[in-house]
């Protein structure tokens, strides 16, 4: 399996209609292109840990799409649908990181 890992920010000027349009643009590429396997979404949260001090204040939402293989996430960076999503995505971001992870086992991680 293949997951593809979005943490953002939103713009701190973002209005409601462009956030709005971009959740739209979101579950549609979710729906719309077949190589997704699963979505889950998050909101950022502190619990006073550490570690939250040490981090960059870059994210405040996190997305993770996940693929069958490699092959699924190309598909689904090459989608038509995916290109509106990826504009919406430009055009809200404050801030943000995208990853991309082959699922392994921890003994893999040595």
């Amino acid at each position: 399996m293949v997951v593809h890992v979005v943490l953002f920010k939103p713009r701190a000027d973002l209005p409601a209609q462009e956030r709005s349009e971009f959740v739209t643009a979101l579950e549609r590429a979710i729906r719309e292109i077949p190589t997704v396997r699963g979505v889950q979404a998050g909101r950022r949260v502190k619990f006073g840990a550490g570690y939250e001090q040490a981090a960059p204040d870059a994210a405040d939402f996190l997305a993770i799409l996940e693929f069958e293989n490699e092959a699924g996430l190309h598909a689904y960076l090459q989608h038509p649908v995916h290109e509106e999503l990826g504009r919406r995505f430009g055009e809200i971001m404050g801030a943000g990181f995208v990853y991309d992870f082959e699922i392994t086992t921890i003994a893999d991680l040595a």
